[in-house]
């Protein structure tokens, strides 16, 4: 008879491992799906200072700490993708590249994926000068001129927290204007360390002899349709350019937004029962480490009552 767990994680940022590590501290059987490595996006932080109760430590650290601990546990691991999840008589089944498992519940939290600008280098440059969270990275730039690239609320309001850390913030667009709210542009135009710089697209990433970002070459048209290179030093680059969530498999069991996040509240409590959400991958405001461990404990606490 093939083993049914009492909760499937799929996905092991921190979200799903403190899920895992709640559901195990419960009694419950648990089983974590991971494709890549476990601390998902949070490995791609350099050093992390906004975690409570640890003044600095670097994202792959904290991956590793919470990893032991669900690990420790006896939270079961299987690497590999899951390919769908489907639910019939109370029991999901989920389908990996490999082999189906099967659970009583679910907990999303396969977290999203930031866009990349698909330049030479970039890959590389993250965690050396390219960010995608002003939040968590903006005080590695304390006193520094860098550049943030988007035209929606998240690029401008990423530019004006800048704006009181950084000496200089260039906001870069494509577009000749803002996608972002009226009243959020009007607050940067009140920052004098804050430039515009639109009609422009980064075309090229500089480097320093130590691996560094030391500047951006950016292309501008003007109102003619000319073309016109710049090169603007900065030490960072700030992307905000948008975020996909992983949420493609969820798609047919719960309800999701028009961007594709599952609808969920703080409870993580999704539209399909014994399912939930945690983590980036669902409806929220705020997006960080904490919050993800706060939504895996709430999601597993949640599952533990669905199962009592």
């Amino acid at each position: 008879m093939e083993k049914i767990y009492d909760i499937a994680v799929i996905g092991s940022g921190p979200a799903g491992l403190t899920a895992a590590v709640y559901g195990r501290r419960a009694g419950k059987s648990v089983v974590l799906f991971e494709k890549e490595t476990f601390g998902g996006q949070m490995n791609l932080t350099g050093e992390i200072q906004n975690y409570p109760g640890i003044r600095s430590v670097s994202g792959a650290e904290l991956s590793s700490f919470m990893t032991d601990q669900a690990m420790d546990l006896g939270a079961d691991a299987e690497f590999g993708e899951v390919v769908s999840v489907e639910k019939s008589g109370g029991i999901f089944t989920i389908k990996t590249d490999g082999e189906d498992f099967f659970s009583r519940t679910v907990i999303a939290a396969a977290g999203v994926v930031p866009r990349r600008l698909g330049l030479e280098g970039e890959e590389k440059l993250i965690g050396a000068g390219i960010s995608f969270c002003a939040m968590c990275d903006g005080a590695f730039y304390a006193g520094k001129d860098v550049a943030v690239i988007g035209g929606g609320n998240t690029a401008v309001e990423d530019a004006v927290f800048l704006s009181d850390i950084c000496r200089k913030v260039y906001l870069i667009h494509r577009r000749p204007s803002f996608r972002a709210e009226k009243l959020l542009v009007e607050k940067t135009e009140k920052k004098p360390n804050i430039e515009f710089v639109l009609d422009s697209v980064v075309k090229t990433l500089v480097t320093g002899a130590d691996g560094k970002l030391t500047a951006a070459k950016v292309e501008k048209t003007s109102g003619d349709g000319q073309k016109s290179d710049l090169l603007i030093q900065v030490s960072g680059i700030f992307e905000a350019v948008g975020r996909i969530p992983s949420n493609g498999i969820f798609r047919s069991l719960a309800e999701c937004d028009g961007e594709g996040y599952i609808v969920a509240g703080e409870n993580c409590i999704t539209s399909c029962e014994g399912f939930f959400a945690a983590g980036d991958c669902r409806t929220k405001d705020v997006r960080q480490i904490a919050t993800a461990v706060s939504d895996g404990a709430c999601a597993a606490t949640a599952a533990c009552r669905y199962l009592s």
